[in-house]
């Protein structure tokens, strides 16, 4: 994946401590860590990027204290 167009995105609910940061690119979507930007970049498919999206909104990550 070609990351040197990328245009960063990071949530407005994001900590000063930092959050993950989100690329949203021809071939598909990239997340770095906003703390160390030139670290590693996990790379998703446009369809398992929405398969992740579909989870979220469905409740599949809640955690349980």
């Amino acid at each position: 994946m070609d990351l040197s167009s990328a245009v960063w995105h990071k949530s407005t609910f994001s900590s000063a401590n930092g959050c993950v940061e989100v690329a949203f690119l021809d071939d598909g979507v990239a997340v770095r860590d906003s703390k160390h930007r030139g670290g590693a970049v996990l790379e998703f498919s446009h369809t398992e990027w929405a398969a992740f999206l579909l989870g979220v909104a469905a409740g599949q990550f809640n955690l349980k204290a």
